[in-house]
């Protein structure tokens, strides 16, 4: 008669687990949330296994946290997860554990690619009769919850990446539609540009303004920051560039009314290097100014000149500290050259930059040929110097040349 009682006990308890087992797979099945799955854990625990202590730790992004637990003081979530973490299997707890572990029975750790996702703390079992199947039943389902939850991360995460990827996509896109993709040329002047972005969305900006046949300006910036937010202040830098170039006659309020512009938006947060020239076929004028950015490089009259002069960065002061204006006049044949600093932060496999001095005689070397052909040979040039050594950040080139 024992011997049939305990068949029948043991029966009796498969037949709970199977119950057990198919209502959490079919929770797990619906979609159920994870607080309802974390329910379900503890009431199977509590009521059907007799469980009187249980602590639940989940793995969230980089910290854990307790997500379910039976009669535990969560002073102790800390300490408890610290011990766990020293065990990569069932451990049962014994006398010489930390203080902390004695009011437990086991700990169930449950890893996902030599990871660790869960750990469960199990105490008070109250019916010690074949108990070694119970555990590993609780075993069984605490992986079950684990793993199914892990999933939902996962799921989540890849959710988010796809939606962060697409969003990259269309930043992508509408920052290639704010740079030109075509300049001009005309029988007095030609222009070229060369835009590599660091990532999938650059920093750095080149536009072009006609104000006459005879009469345009050439524009590089490099806005701080990257991906998404350096996109949408580029579109908007260049939405209050156009709106005020052509409400002022002089470079210098123009740039001080754009500075004013881009502040009201970054408050500081955010700057730009900032160059302009405006270039006067008519009278072979060039004015420009210079605020912060890298000094460009021009080639006139066989002579080499860095144009250095102008302002502050734009959008890190409310007023420009100081702002100045330089004209020069430009010969037959001379050659602007704009970029970014990507370029002079290029390095070797030696460890030697692309610095200013190679520029320069690269500058004077080439300074006959066209436009395009000046930005062909240097992007060459760029890739024979860095050898098997990766792009530290964007680059962008924009080459004028005079012609008449």
């Amino acid at each position: 008669m024992d011997l049939l009682e305990k068949l029948e006990k043991e029966l009796s308890l498969k037949e709970l687990q199977i119950k057990s087992l198919l209502t959490i797979t079919q929770a797990i099945n619906d979609n159920v949330p994870e607080d309802g799955l974390f329910n379900m854990y503890r009431s199977f625990l509590s009521w059907e296994m007799g469980i009187s202590k249980m602590c639940l730790f989940v793995k969230a992004t980089e910290s854990w946290r307790i997500v379910t637990q039976i009669n535990v003081e969560e002073d102790y979530e800390q300490e408890l997860i610290d011990e766990c973490l020293l065990h990569k299997r069932l451990h049962t707890v014994k006398e010489d554990d930390h203080v902390y572990l004695q009011m437990f029975d086991i700990i169930i750790p449950v890893f996902h690619k030599k990871n660790p996702i869960a750990y469960a703390l199990i105490g008070g079992i109250k019916d010690k009769e074949d108990i070694y199947n119970k555990i590993q039943f609780i075993t069984t389902i605490t992986n079950i919850i684990a793993v199914a939850i892990e999933n939902k991360r996962l799921f989540r995460r890849q959710i988010k990446q796809e939606r962060f990827n697409k969003e990259l996509e269309l930043a992508k896109e509408f920052q290639q539609m704010l740079i030109p993709e075509h300049m001009p040329i005309s029988d007095q002047f030609e222009l070229d540009t060369y835009y590599k972005p660091h990532y999938n969305i650059g920093g750095d900006y080149v536009d072009f303004i006609k104000f006459s046949e005879t009469r345009f300006a050439v524009v590089i910036a490099d806005i701080s920051g990257k991906g998404i937010a350096a996109a949408l202040l580029m579109s908007n830098f260049q939405a209050m560039l156009h709106s005020l170039i052509f409400q002022y006659r002089d470079l210098e309020t123009f740039v001080f009314a754009l500075n004013q512009a881009v502040y009201r938006i970054t408050k500081s947060d955010k700057f730009i290097t900032f160059f302009i020239a405006e270039i006067n076929l008519d009278n072979s004028e060039l004015t420009y100014i210079n605020a912060g950015h890298y000094p460009p490089v021009l080639y006139n009259n066989h002579e080499l000149k860095s144009l250095k002069t102008g302002s502050s960065v734009i959008g890190a002061f409310e007023k420009l500290p100081f702002i100045k204006e330089e004209k020069i006049q430009l010969s037959k044949d001379a050659l602007l050259f704009c970029f970014t600093d990507g370029l002079i932060d290029l390095k070797n496999e030696a460890g030697d930059y692309y610095d200013e001095l190679r520029l320069m005689n690269f500058v004077k070397d080439n300074s006959k040929i066209s436009a395009k052909e000046f930005n062909t040979k240097l992007v060459k040039d760029l890739e024979l110097f860095k050898g098997e050594e990766e792009y530290v950040d964007d680059i962008a080139i924009l080459t004028t040349k005079i012609t008449k």
